[in-house]
C-alpha cells in the first residue's frame, strides 16, 4: 500500500491486518505519520519501507492500493510540481509493478475531478469542469491523469484496476495542519479561536467518516467491476452548517467569521452513489453528528492542551 502512513492508508491498513493480510507500507512520510501505524510494526504480517513512490521498487505482491499523495490543498499546493510527479509517475510506477507481477491495482481517485461541477449531484459519467492552469490543477489534473493511465494500463496490458473516487472524508488521523475543513474547524474550535468560514458558507460538501470509506474500497477491490466508482456520503451540508455543528460540540460560544473564497473552491459538491449501492451493496451508515463527536475526541487527545 502506498501512502499507508497516512490518514486514509492507516486506517485501511488497521482493516487488513485485522483480517489476517499480510501488508507491505510504502511512505515517505510527507504527510503520513509513524504513529498512525505504530501498533502494527512489531507484526510479523507487516512491513513498513520508506520509500518515494517517484522512484520504481520491486516487490512480490497480490494486491496494490495506491493511495499516495496529498490530498488536501495546504499540502499539495505547497510543492506543486512534487504533487504532479507524485500523480505521475508514482502511477506509472506502481501500474508498472502491477503489469509486472500481475497483481489488482486500486487507485484511489477523487472527486476532484469533477472539479468546480456545473452538474448535481456529480455521476461518474459527469467529466468534469477543471481549471486545467489554476492552483488545484496539480492535484485535480494529477488524478485525471492517474485515472488515464489507470484505464490505458488496463486496456492496453491487462492490467486488473479498480478505481474509486473519493468524496470529502473525516475522521481521527486528520492532520491538524491539513488545511481541510473539518480539522480547521475543529482545531480552532479546541483552542478557543473564531471558526473560519470562507465565502459566506453557502458552498457545500457531503462528508463521509473514514470506516465507511474503507469499507467502500475493500469492497471494491474484491469485487468484478473496474470503476469507476463514487464513494463518498450523499447527505450535503453547506460549510456554515458544519462550523455551526463544530461549533456547538465544542465552544457553543465561539465566532464564526468570514473571509474570501480561495481561488477554484467548488460550489457543491455531493456524490452519486447508485453505482456503489447497487454493484458494491454499500452505503454510509455513519451520521455526522456521530463521526464528528469520534474525530474531536481523537483531536482532543493529540493536541491536550498544547497549541498546535
Amino acid at each position: 500500500m502506498t501512502g499507508g502512513a497516512g490518514f486514509l492508508g492507516s486506517h485501511l491498513i488497521d482493516r487488513l491486518m485485522t483480517a489476517g493480510h499480510e501488508v507491505i507500507c510504502l511512505d515517505n512520510f510527507y504527510t503520513g505519520n509513524k504513529r498512525n501505524i505504530q501498533q502494527w510494526l512489531d507484526n510479523h504480517n507487516f512491513e513498513l519501507i520508506r520509500h518515494d513512490i517517484t522512484e520504481p521498487i520491486r516487490l512480490e505482491v497480490d494486491q496494490i492500493y495506491h493511495l499516495a499523495c496529498p490530498a488536501s490543498p495546504v499540502h499539495y499546493q505547497y510543492n506543486p510540481v512534487k504533487t504532479v510527479k507524485t500523480n505521475v509517475m508514482g502511477t506509472l510506477n506502481m501500474l508498472g509493478l502491477a503489469k509486472r507481477v500481475k497483481a489488482r491495482f486500486f487507485l484511489a481517485s477523487t472527486s476532484e475531478v469533477y472539479g468546480d461541477p456545473d452538474v448535481h449531484p456529480q455521476s461518474e459519467e459527469y467529466r468534469g469542469n477543471v481549471n486545467p492552469i489554476g492552483l488545484r490543477a496539480c492535484y485535480d489534473e494529477g488524478k485525471r491523469i492517474a485515472e488515464t493511465l489507470a484505464f490505458d494500463y488496463y486496456r492496453q496490458n491487462k492490467v486488473d484496476i479498480r478505481v474509486v473516487r473519493i468524496f470529502n472524508t473525516y475522521g481521527p488521523r486528520m492532520l491538524e495542519n491539513d488545511g481541510r475543513v473539518v480539522s480547521n474547524f475543529i482545531v480552532q474550535a479546541l483552542q478557543g479561536k473564531p471558526l473560519t468560514v470562507y465565502g459566506d458558507g453557502s458552498q457545500t460538501r457531503s462528508f463521509c467518516y473514514a470506516s465507511d470509506l474503507i469499507e467502500g474500497f475493500i469492497r471494491l477491490m474484491n469485487s468484478d467491476y473496474v470503476g469507476p466508482v463514487n464513494i463518498g456520503n450523499p447527505g450535503e451540508y453547506t460549510i456554515l452548517q458544519l462550523a455551526e455543528a463544530v461549533r456547538d460540540m465544542i465552544n457553543p460560544n465561539a465566532e464564526i467569521i468570514h473571509e474570501p473564497l480561495p481561488s477554484d473552491d467548488p460550489r457543491r459538491r455531493r456524490p452519486d452513489i447508485t453505482k456503489a449501492k447497487t454493484l458494491l451493496d454499500w452505503e454510509p451508515t455513519v451520521p455526522l453528528a456521530e463521526g464528528l463527536k469520534l474525530t474531536v475526541e481523537d483531536f482532543r487527545k493529540r493536541m491536550g492542551n498544547a497549541p498546535i
